[in-house]
């Protein structure tokens, strides 16, 4: 052969050589992100299956934990992380690294962490993710709880601290039940359900007024008590006239009853107006 020819044999099976290396590596890539959607599937059938009680038998959900890497006998607390403006799966990805095991259930993100102080992982949490996805996430928590048949209901605890977080205006925060005053008292000693029929006992006149006539009584009530009942800030507050302000008062005291804006009452409508906000999230 000569040599100019020899060249070219050797050029063709440098070039075929790198070329099956480079499929090789290719396929090797493809191979471990299918491994790795294999094992976030798993873990995210899992993690629905802990928190909705679809898998009956806890030994099959502790041996699947056990395949996952995790044991689900540990205790554990639940967080519930939710925030307005992210896709619930982003965050979900920004939350994974923080957890022992993490992923969407409903329109929230839950994650499973071994912490002792429940509310002190989820104020550390909210600080982090708030920071690291640059808007602001909320995180409630419960717990710790060990084994599996536990998690549902703590998940449901938790996803109530999350949401009062929210509606009481500490977006981008973390806490438990113990960090939220009575709204926490309240939602450790009663149902959803309790609260609702004392908002409606408490607001329904107002509420249904608003309703059927798509007024904004509520919220002028919520206004005036947050301006400490000063019809000048309430009105700023709305952006409207101090005399639709007296209006609107003068038609909730016909819906309430005289002696609303006594002490007693005013506490009890201001706490209605509160479980509200929370009910209603």
């Amino acid at each position: 052969m000569r040599p100019h020819d020899a060249a070219r044999a050797l050029l063709a099976e440098n070039g075929a050589g790198r070329r099956a290396t480079g499929l090789t590596a290719l396929v090797l890539v493809l191979l471990r992100q299918a491994a790795a959607r294999t094992t976030e599937d798993a873990r995210g059938e899992l993690l629905a299956d802990l928190l909705t009680g679809a898998r009956s038998d806890p030994v099959a959900l502790l041996t699947r934990g056990h395949r996952l890497g995790i044991d689900l006998a540990v205790p554990r607390a639940v967080l519930v992380a939710l925030s307005e403006h992210l896709p619930r799966r982003r965050l979900a990805a920004a939350a994974a690294p923080h957890a022992d095991l993490a992923g969407v259930h409903a329109d929230h993100v839950v994650l499973l962490v071994r912490a002792s102080h429940p509310g002190e992982s989820a104020a550390r949490l909210a600080a982090i993710l708030t920071s690291t996805v640059d808007t602001p996430v909320t995180v409630g928590a419960a717990g710790p709880v060990s084994g599996v048949d536990a998690l549902a209901r703590t998940h449901a605890e938790a996803e109530r601290c999350a949401r009062a977080l929210s509606a009481l205006g500490r977006a981008g925060q973390g806490g438990g039940r113990s960090d939220l005053g009575f709204v926490g008292l309240l939602l450790g000693e009663h149902t959803p359900e309790d609260l609702e029929s004392y908002v409606h006992a408490t607001l329904g006149p107002v509420l249904e007024y608003d309703e059927r006539r798509g007024t904004e009584l509520l919220r002028t009530l919520e206004a005036y008590f947050s301006a400490g009942a000063n019809l000048t800030r309430a009105k700023d507050l709305l952006h409207v006239h101090v005399n639709t302000v007296v209006q609107r008062l003068e038609r909730i005291g016909s819906l309430l009853g005289s002696g609303w804006q006594e002490q007693e009452r005013a506490l009890e409508i201001q706490l209605a107006l509160r479980l509200f906000g929370l009910t209603s999230a």
